[in-house]
C-alpha cells in the first residue's frame, strides 16, 4: 500500500518535477549537448536552443556571422536557427542576452550519434591494445560527449556532459566503436568529427524507443498501449488517473462517514497498476521510453549526420519481433529529427548465451539481417571478429572501421567502397544441387581461411539437416550432399557458435540466413491410426509472438454434429533433434467447441476435473502410454497456485504439478494441461501464452531442478524459444 500511495503522489506531483527539471532562466541558459569543444554539422541548419526570462531577447552569433536574434516564449525556451556552413573551426559562438555566454573551440564537421547497449558504451581503454591505441590517439579533430545514464517517465530536456578534445588522455573513455569509426572518417573525409555517446550497458531496445515509434509498428501495439497508459503527458494517462480519483473521492467519503459512525473503513483502493509512470517502476531502465526520455530527447533537435547501433544482446531470443522493434526505434528516432536519418548498426556477435539451443543466436541474426529492409540503414556483421566465450569481442577496431566503411558508401556517396560482405540474393534447385546466388560480393567470393567452405547445410524431405559441401562457381555457391538426393531448403551460420568462412575479397564476411521450405513429416498420420476417426478443430503455431495465441486453423464452422471424444496432439522440435509428440484422446467434457481450444476470457473456458477413457501415445519414454486411462486437466487463462484444492490423487499442495488452483479469475498467467495423476505424470503443458518466446511448454514433467519454484508441470520454465517447431492441434471425433 505504501509503494501504491507514493505512486499516485509522485504521478500527482509530475508537473511541478517537470517545471523544477527546467534550468533555472534568471538568465540566458543552454542544454550541455552545447559547449566549448563541440562539434557541429556541417551543410544543416545548426538549430540552437535554450532557456532565459520570458520575453526576454537572446541572440547567436557563430564566427563572423550575422547574429540572430529571437524572444524567449512564455515558458522562458527560445530556439534560434543558423544557416549552414562548410567544414571548418575552431570558431567562437556568442549568445548574449540579460547575461552573455560564450563558447570556445567549436568545429564544423560531421557529428554521428553512438547508442546502444554494452558494446557500444565499450571503451578504448578496454578494447586491443589500449597502450598503443592510446599513445596514438593525436586526433583534436575527433570530439566526444557522453550522456550520463539516466531514465525518466517523460522527456527530459537537459543532461550533464561536457565535450572532450580527442587526445591520449581523453580518448581511453571514448566509445571504441565510435571513435574507431570516427578515425577512419577523419581521416578519409578530413573533416572534424563529433561523436554523442548516448549508451547503456546491458539495456533493451525499448528503453531507447520514443512512443511514436511503437505507435507505428502494428506488432508492438501491445507496448504502444502501455507506453499510453503510464505516460503522464497522455490522455489515456489523464483519463485513467482521472477515474481512479473519482473512485478515490467516493472511497473517501465513505470512509468518513464511517468514522463518524464508528464502523470498520473498507481498504483503500489501490492505485492502478497500469499507471504507474514507467520510470518510478521497479528497474526503470528496462520500461519502455525511460531511455529515450532521460538520454536521448535532450540532443532533440541538435542537428546531427546520422546514428550507429550496437544492441540487441539483451534482446537477442525475440526472434523476428526485434525487426519489428527496430522498425519503431527507427522510425521513432527518424520521426524526431524530421529527416531520413542514416542508421547503421552492428550483428551481434556470436556468444553461448548458457545452455539456449543453437538456432535461438541465429534467427536473431536472421532479424537484425531483416532490418535492412528499412532505407537507409546498413549493418555490420561480425561473425569473423567475434569471441564466443565473450560477449564483448574486443576488436573494436575492425567494428568501427566497417561502420564507416558504411558511411562512406551509403552516407558520403563513395561508389568505390565495398561496404558489405556477401549477402543472399536467392536460391534455385538443380537437380539433386542447390545453388545461391550473391549481392555485394566485391571483387569476388572466397574463403576466409583458404579451407572449404563451411556452416552450410541442407535437407530433404527424407532427411534431417546435413552438412553440405559448397563450391564457388563465379558469384555463386553451389551445395550438395551424397545424403540429401532431393534437396529442398538450406541454411547458413545456423548456429550461435558459427564462425563461417564465407567472404568477399575485401575481407567482409556473409552474415546468416536460410532459404527453401523445411520439408513437414505428417507425425500425427503416420504415428496415430486413432487420429484418423477424428477431425481438426483447431491449430496453433505456439511460436507466434502475440499476447494469446490465435489458432492459425479455426474450423468450428466445419464441424457438423454433436462430438463425443476430443483429442489433443503436440509436437515439439529442436534443430537437428528428433521431434518431441504426445497425443491423448478423451471423451469429450464439453460439447462448446469453444471451450476446447486455448483458455480465453470470451471462451470461459475453465476447467479442473478429471477425464474419462484417455487415450495416450508419445514419442517419450518417460510419458505413460495407454487405452482407458483416468486423466485430468486443468485448463484456465487465469493465474494459479499450488495448492491442492481439488483432492487430485498424488499431487502436491506446495509445487505446481497435477492438482494445482485458480487463484485470482482474471486474464492472467493461463495454464493448459493434460495429467495422468496416477502415474504422476505431466502428458503436455502449455502455460504463460502471453510470454511469447518465454511461453512455458513441454511434454512429460518437466525437470524440477530446472528453475527455481522446481515446478513439475512446466510453469515458470519460460523455455518455449528453445524450439524451431511448436504446434498443437485439437481434434474431435463426431457422434456416430
Amino acid at each position: 500500500m505504501k509503494f501504491k500511495r507514493l505512486s499516485l503522489i509522485a504521478g500527482l506531483t509530475l508537473g511541478a518535477a517537470v517545471l523544477a527539471a527546467v534550468p533555472a532562466v534568471a538568465n540566458v541558459t543552454l542544454p550541455h549537448v552545447f559547449g566549448s569543444h563541440m562539434v557541429l554539422q556541417r551543410d544543416q541548419p545548426l538549430p540552437v536552443w535554450g532557456w532565459a526570462e520570458p520575453g526576454e531577447k537572446v541572440s547567436v552569433q557563430l564566427g563572423d556571422q550575422a547574429a540572430v536574434t529571437t524572444v524567449a516564449n512564455p515558458s522562458g525556451e527560445w530556439r534560434v536557427t543558423l544557416p549552414k556552413m562548410a567544414a571548418g573551426g575552431p570558431l567562437t559562438m556568442k549568445i548574449n542576452g540579460q547575461n552573455s555566454i560564450e563558447l570556445n573551440d567549436v568545429l564544423i564537421g560531421e557529428v554521428w550519434l553512438c547508442s546502444g547497449q554494452s558494446n557500444m558504451e565499450w571503451p578504448v581503454v578496454a578494447s586491443l591494445n589500449p597502450e598503443q591505441e592510446a599513445a596514438a590517439a593525436n586526433h583534436p579533430n575527433i570530439r566526444h560527449i557522453k550522456v550520463p545514464r539516466g531514465t525518466a517517465s517523460v522527456p527530459a530536456k537537459d543532461f550533464q556532459g561536457e565535450w572532450q578534445v580527442c587526445s591520449p588522455q581523453t580518448v581511453g573513455s571514448f566509445t571504441a566503436c565510435g571513435y574507431f569509426m570516427a578515425r577512419e572518417l577523419n581521416k578519409t573525409l578530413n573533416v572534424p568529427i563529433g561523436l554523442i555517446n548516448s549508451s547503456w550497458g546491458g539495456t533493451l531496445i525499448e528503453p531507447w524507443t520514443p512512443p511514436a515509434g511503437f505507435a507505428q509498428v502494428p506488432e508492438l501495439a501491445f507496448i504502444s498501449d502501455k507506453v499510453a497508459k503510464a505516460g503522464p503527458l497522455t490522455a489515456e494517462y489523464k483519463e485513467g488517473l482521472s477515474k481512479y480519483l473519482d473512485t478515490l473521492d467516493g472511497w473517501t467519503r465513505s470512509a468518513r462517514e464511517a468514522v463518524g459512525q464508528s464502523k470498520s473503513i473498507a481498504q483503500m483502493p489501490p492505485f492502478p497498476s497500469d499507471h504507474i509512470p514507467l520510470g518510478e517502476r521497479a528497474n526503470p531502465h528496462t520500461q519502455p521510453t525511460t531511455l529515450y526520455n532521460a538520454m536521448i530527447h535532450p540532443l532533440v533537435p541538435y542537428a546531427i549526420r546520422g546514428a550507429i547501433w550496437y544492441q540487441g544482446e539483451s534482446n537477442h531470443a525475440e526472434g523476428k519481433l526485434y525487426t519489428a522493434k527496430m522498425k519503431a526505434l527507427i522510425a521513432g528516432w527518424r520521426g524526431l529529427w524530421g529527416s531520413d536519418l542514416p542508421f547503421h548498426y552492428v550483428q551481434i556477435a556470436p556468444f553461448a548465451y548458457g545452455n539456449e539451443p543453437a538456432s535461438i543466436l541465429a534467427e536473431f541474426w536472421e532479424a537484425q539481417a531483416a532490418a535492412l529492409s528499412i532505407p537507409n540503414t546498413g549493418m555490420v556483421v561480425t561473425t569473423d571478429i567475434g569471441d564466443y566465450n565473450d560477449i564483448h569481442p574486443k576488436n573494436k577496431q575492425e567494428v568501427g572501421r566497417r561502420l564507416a566503411l558504411l558511411a562512406l558508401k551509403n552516407t558520403y556517396g563513395q561508389t568505390n567502397v565495398v561496404a558489405s560482405g556477401p549477402t543472399f540474393k536467392g536460391m534455385s534447385i538443380e537437380g539433386n544441387k542447390l545453388r545461391l546466388r550473391f549481392d555485394h560480393v566485391g571483387g569476388g567470393l572466397t574463403s576466409r581461411d583458404g579451407k572449404p567452405l563451411n556452416h552450410f547445410e541442407i535437407i530433404g524431405k527424407d532427411t534431417d539437416w546435413t552438412p553440405a559441401t559448397a563450391v564457388i562457381e563465379g558469384d555463386a555457391v553451389i551445395l550438395s550432399s551424397e545424403q540429401v538426393k532431393e534437396p529442398a531448403a538450406m541454411r547458413f551460420a545456423w548456429h550461435k557458435a558459427a564462425l563461417p568462412n564465407l567472404m568477399n575479397k575485401e575481407g567482409l564476411p556473409a552474415s546468416a540466413f536460410r532459404s527453401g521450405t523445411v520439408p513437414k513429416i505428417d507425425i500425427l498420420s503416420l504415428k496415430v491410426s486413432e487420429s484418423k476417426e477424428y477431425e481438426l478443430l483447431y491449430a496453433y503455431d505456439l511460436a507466434r509472438p502475440e499476447q494469446h495465441p490465435a489458432p492459425s486453423e479455426d474450423r468450428r464452422a466445419q464441424i457438423g454434429g454433436a462430438i463425443d471424444r476430443v483429442a489433443y496432439f503436440m509436437e515439439l522440435r529442436q534443430d537437428g533433434q528428433p521431434a518431441k509428440w504426445v497425443f491423448v484422446s478423451m471423451d469429450a467434457f464439453t460439447n462448446d467447441l469453444s471451450k476446447l481450444g486455448v483458455p480465453t476470457v470470451a471462451s470461459k473456458a475453465k476447467f479442473q476435473m478429471q477425464v474419462q477413457r484417455m487415450n495416450v501415445l508419445s514419442s517419450e519414454s518417460n510419458v505413460t502410454s495407454g487405452n482407458g486411462l483416468t486423466g485430468n486437466i486443468e485448463f484456465w487463462p487465469h493465474n494459479y497456485g499450488p495448492g491442492n484444492s481439488a483432492s487430485v490423487p498424488n499431487a502436491s499442495n506446495e509445487v505446481w504439478d497435477f492438482g494445482d488452483e485458480i487463484v485470482a479469475q482474471e486474464d492472467g498467467y493461463g495454464s493448459m494441461q493434460i495429467h495422468n495423476a496416477a502415474a504422476k505424470q505431466t502428458l503436455f503443458s502449455f502455460n504463460n501464452w502471453k510470454g511469447g518466446p518465454g511461453a512455458d511448454i513441454g511434454i512429460g514433467n518437466s525437470n524440477p531442478e530446472a528453475n527455481p519454484q522446481r515446478t513439475l508441470d512446466w510453469t515458470f520454465n519460460g523455455n518455449a524459444h528453445q524450439y524451431s517447431i511448436r504446434q498443437l492441434k485439437v481434434l474431435v471425433r463426431l457422434k456416430k
